[in-house]
């Protein structure tokens, strides 16, 4: 029986991240470069109901009803196994993730292992899954990881296109008629999306009209920016780019770690820069033109254990 695998790219945020939340628009797009890799093979030897989980990447070596009850690869195997089938009843399988995505840092990890595993787990069962239903199980599954998620992960991983994104709305695939470089460096501080939403959340709740309006702000640079887009001008981001952090910093999801970065990357010559993701670590992005090699040395002697430039294009 042949094996059956599923790559899925990682995710960065341009602009939105946690006012996609409260009902504004995001623009989320897909690195390339970076992806998880799920590959399902038949165990001819075992049991049915005998499947068997390896993640070297996480040191992960275990049978399925061994991982915990929440742990979003068990979700993800059950997700993809369906609540109509019995597990019991699934021929003996193995399943290899590997990944190039870094954990913990707003490039959209945990969404893409569910949304590898989920594919190839299902063409494994005799399943061919639209990208639609791999999203909508994939967002399940993002519930145990960030608790309440926005939807663009799962979108972005499953679709493996840009998009603008508003809660509650179809979402849009974002034509990029000009592609424009992105740098994304990597501050060393494993992000935690879980807490910075819930810290969002309570501060909310605090203070609600300081938080409407930053929301509304970020909601209002996300349809600039995407006009800009549309418009073939992506050179004219970096300041919008620069408006959006300092709106991530009112919303206390910052950290000077992640504030020297973007600073660094600005004055070596970045257009604009910015948290990506949920923030309390993990990322930056810089908009960025020309050669590249400068600002990333720059970035690594400024703290970042890890730099990458992508292209942005349909």
């Amino acid at each position: 029986m042949p094996a059956f695998s599923a790559s899925v790219p990682g995710k960065i945020i341009l602009f939105g991240e946690h006012a996609v939340v409260y009902g504004e628009p995001a623009i989320a797009v897909p690195v390339t470069s970076l992806h998880t890799r799920a590959i399902v093979t038949a165990n001819i030897k075992g049991e049915s109901g005998e499947i068997h989980v390896e993640a070297p990447d996480i040191s992960l070596s275990a049978a399925l009803f061994d991982l915990q009850d929440n742990h979003p690869i068990r979700a993800a195997i059950l997700a993809a196994i369906g609540p109509d089938k019995d597990p019991a009843s699934v021929p003996a399988c193995n399943i290899l993730i590997t990944s190039s995505i870094p954990p913990s840092s707003g490039l959209g990890s945990g969404a893409a292992v569910s949304a590898a595993i989920i594919r190839a787990l299902s063409a494994f069962l005799g399943k061919r899954l639209s990208d639609e239903i791999v999203s909508d199980l994939t967002y399940n599954v993002e519930k145990i990881h960030h608790g309440t998620p926005s939807g663009i992960d799962n979108t972005v991983v499953a679709y493996q296109q840009p998009i603008y994104y508003q809660k509650g709305d179809p979402f849009q695939f974002l034509d990029i008629p000009e592609p424009f470089t992105i740098l994304i460096a990597d501050c060393g501080i494993p992000g935690n999306t879980k807490d910075a939403v819930e810290r969002v959340r309570q501060n909310s709740i605090n203070d609600p009209d300081k938080y409407e309006m930053i929301f509304q702000s970020i909601g209002q640079i996300t349809q600039e920016a995407r006009e800009l887009i549309l418009a073939g001008l992506p050179a004219e981001l970096g300041p919008l780019m620069d408006k959006n952090h300092q709106f991530l910093q009112d919303l206390d999801i910052s950290l000077p770690e992640l504030d020297h970065l973007v600073n660094t990357a600005r004055n070596e010559g970045a257009l604009g820069a910015k948290i990506s993701g949920g923030g309390l670590g993990g990322n930056i992005i810089a908009l960025v033109n020309g050669d590249t090699n400068e600002i990333c040395e720059a970035l690594s002697k400024a703290g970042a254990v890890n730099t990458l430039v992508t292209s942005i294009n349909t």
